[in-house]
Formats: structure tokens, sequence, C-alpha cells
């Protein structure tokens, strides 16, 4: 998908489900002491988060039968996602999807769950784990058609994180900034070690007016999964980041 096309279908979809999503804004504003945004205020948290995470929803899969989920849902996964961004608006504007909210901090995920209930989303799970325990789980193991993550990490140990959560012919997203392309430059060419294409870049406008990069500095990081990842991984918690796996052993 094309950086006017992604544009076009965010406007629609914020036309079709504003009402909805400017409701999500408040309930997540409504949670301050969860640390769930920057900010407390509804307006801010719309302008500046959830209408960035409404450009992500047209890289989700379609009911097509390809990769994980075949049947009557296809699985999608927010890693590190907070307070439901993306994973919530994805679950609010494709209520087709099966939708899991994963994070480790337990305040966060029972936030999730109550605004999930006060939306009445019946297409969202919420997983309280780190994504290297619950991808070790056989049953979540490249179970998913599509895993994203936003505002998490560097662009290489996300791969890492995503990869071993999504199935042959799935897709990986990364919302990216102004360091994004440097971290892609760091890994390479070494993205086949984890059964990843090379990646795409779909610059998209976050629509943030506020002094600091240009708008233009924003991008998805879109990669295929080609192959099934290698045994080794997941590798165990923490080592993503402490032992990148383009530039050391895997171990």
């Amino acid at each position: 998908m094309s950086e006017s096309e992604i544009e076009i279908e965010a406007d629609r979809l914020e036309r079709e489900w504003e009402t909805a999503l400017r409701r999500y804004a408040e309930i997540l504003a409504s949670y301050p002491a969860a640390r769930l945004t920057g900010t407390a205020d509804a307006e801010e948290i719309y302008g500046l988060h959830i209408r960035d995470c409404l450009h992500s929803v047209p890289l989700l899969p379609r009911g097509d039968g390809r990769g994980a989920g075949q049947g009557s849902e296809l699985k999608v996964v927010d890693v590190g996602s907070g307070g439901g961004l993306p994973g919530m608006v994805w679950a609010v504007c494709r209520p087709d999807l099966r939708v899991t909210l994963l994070d480790s901090v337990g305040k966060k995920c029972r936030a999730m769950e109550e605004a999930a209930a006060e939306l009445g989303l019946a297409n969202v799970s919420v997983i309280r784990s780190r994504c290297e325990e619950y991808a070790a789980d056989r049953d979540a193991r490249e179970s998913c058609a599509f895993a994203a993550a936003r505002a998490v990490a560097h662009a290489g140990v996300l791969a890492e994180y995503l990869s071993p959560l999504v199935s042959p012919g799935g897709r990986l997203a990364a919302f990216k900034g102004p360091r994004g392309e440097e971290e892609l430059r760091e890994v390479g060419n070494r993205w086949a070690a984890l059964g990843l294409s090379r990646p795409r870049l779909i610059p998209y406008d976050p629509r943030v007016r506020r002094p600091g990069p240009s708008p233009r500095s924003y991008f998805f990081a879109v990669w295929e999964k080609d192959e099934p990842c290698p045994p080794t991984s997941p590798r165990r918690p923490g080592l993503a980041r402490t032992k990148p796996w383009w530039s050391t052993p895997r171990g």
C-alpha cells in the first residue's frame, strides 16, 4: 500500500469511527496514574496518538485465507501495547479481527481490559506477558497474521520480538521516526536470519503539529514473513536489547 493510499484510508476510517475513537481517548485520559500516554488530555490523546495509530489500520490483513488465522477470524497482535495503542484502534476499526494486546505491566493491562469492556469490544484479548515468554508458548508461536509495535524499541530488536509471533505469509510493522532509517542501516541485509524480507519503508504524515522533526521523518517499516523463525527464536527475555542478534552470536 502506498503513502497516498494510507492517507486516504486513514481519513475514511476517521470519519467512520470518530465517535468510538474519541470515546477511547476520553477513557485513556481517565487513567492518569497508569501512565498510558504522555498526556492526560483527551483532545491531545486523540490528536497525537489515536490519529497516528489510524494510519496503521490499512496495513492490517484482509480475510483472504493467507497466513495465520485461517477461518472466521484473523489474529493480530500489538506488542508493548501500553494503553492499547495501536491495537485498540485496530479493534474499533476492524471488528472482524481478533486483536491481542500484549504488555508486561499489570496496571496497563487492567486499564486496557476495562477500556475494551466499556467500548464493547468483544474482539480484544489482553495478555500480561513479556513478548519472549508469550512467543515461547506453543499455541502462540507463529500464530498471528500480523504483528506491530509503536514506540517500543530499536527496529532490529522489534523484529526479534515480533517475528516469532507471526506465521509465514504474515507481516510485521513498526512505527518509526527520525532515527528509524539509521536503525535499519545498522541491521543491513541480515533480516533473513529471522525469516523476514528486507523492510519496505512507507512514509506517512502523523499530523503532529509541534516543534521537532518534519512529518516526512515518520514511516512504517514493513516486513513480510517469508520463512519460519529459527528454533533459537525467541531468546530469553532481555537478550534482544543487550545482545543484538545482528551483531553478536545467537544463543
